[in-house]
């Protein structure tokens, strides 16, 4: 046991930090006061940049990538034509898909995903590129082997045609694997003091109803690296207890929650339960006693139909929006650039 708990201990020292570039393409049709073509940047899941067909001009989510534009405007001018240059390529891609799996008709959101991952300890790099059709993968290309995966049959015809475009597969290895780690981490070092920072959450003992299960809410905490997990008696729980996804805020913060039926518990033994926030890199954890006083909740108070009814139409809006991409410097002495600075990352798949 001793050894097991030594062993333990060594891994949670060891472990490393990995970060991600994302890119996300996503192309519709049929879907009504969405627009057709959106393109998001995002770094270690907070979204840098944004550009949609009504827009059609790159916009800042964060102030130091806003602050990077003000320097620059011209850099960001070419990369918006850049972008709108590749709409065009997806268009043809995407085209093909549509053919191969008889879809012309009715509702239609085609994506592409293709991203980076960095270890800042290891060195190691990996990467990933991914079309998909209406929620579901259709090609995946694999850098290492330089070779496209199929997730569907009637993809074949593609994989063999992309499979045989040695240059193009090749540009693409040596994007994911040399040029957008090379990106990444150029963000890191001019958004340092955004991206690596640490911020604990607030936390929050929630109730829907009398019946509910409680929920631990955490929010506003930075990175995404979390964990939060309940504890009765000083042990986990894992039976009654439901974990929920790490999501983001608009302000590039983070949100989670962890809820814990108690519908068996007497009120004698609440106080025994408590929730453990957890952030990486941060050597105290922030322990919540489970007291019903301090619990909120809005059962006490009646519906406002007219309320109820505009927060209805936020989170349908939400959903929609989430939908769509579900499927979550400028130039140095050296030549690295931003993401699209270069018109020829466009002539490739």
């Amino acid at each position: 046991m001793k050894t097991l708990m030594m062993l333990l201990l060594f891994c949670h020292v060891a472990s490393t930090v990995k970060y991600s570039l994302t890119f996300f393409v996503t192309a519709s049709s049929g879907v009504p006061n969405i627009p057709h073509y959106i393109g998001i940047l995002n770094i270690d899941e907070v979204q840098m940049t944004y550009l949609d067909s009504n827009i059609k001009r790159l916009q800042p989510r964060q102030d130091w990538v806003k602050k990077l534009m003000e320097d620059d405007p011209q850099h960001w001018e070419i990369n918006t034509q850049n972008f709108f240059q590749y709409q065009q390529k997806f268009k043809v891609e995407i085209d093909t898909f549509k053919q191969s799996l008889n879809q012309t008709a009715g509702v239609q959101i085609d994506q592409l995903m293709f991203n980076c991952e960095w270890d800042d300890e290891t060195k190691k790099v990996d990467g990933h590129k991914k079309y998909g059709y209406n929620g579901e993968d259709i090609l995946t290309f694999d850098p290492k082997t330089e070779t496209w995966i199929t997730a569907t049959p009637q993809a074949a015809m593609t994989k063999q045609k992309w499979d045989g475009d040695k240059a193009n597969n090749g540009f693409w290895r040596n994007f994911l694997i040399t040029i957008c780690p090379t990106w990444l981490r150029n963000y890191l070092k001019v958004g340092k003091r955004f991206l690596q920072r640490k911020e604990l959450p607030s936390v929050s003992l929630l109730q829907k109803t009398p019946s509910s299960p409680v929920s631990c809410h955490a929010t506003g905490f930075y990175p995404h690296r979390a964990e939060m997990f309940r504890r009765k008696d000083g042990e986990e729980l894992h039976e009654d207890v439901e974990h929920g996804e790490i999501l983001p805020n608009h302000d590039g913060s983070f949100q989670m929650s962890v809820d814990l039926n108690l519908s068996s518990v007497t009120p004698e033994d609440w106080r025994r339960y408590e929730c453990v926030f957890h952030l990486s890199g941060v050597k105290d954890d922030i322990v919540t006693k489970l007291d019903k006083a301090v619990i909120r909740t809005n059962w006490e108070f009646p519906a406002d139909p007219v309320i109820g009814g505009v927060v209805g139409l936020l989170l349908l809006l939400a959903v929609c929006i989430t939908g769509v991409f579900i499927w979550r410097r400028r130039d140095n002495s050296e030549g690295e650039t931003y993401f699209y600075s270069s018109s020829s990352h466009f002539n490739n798949k």
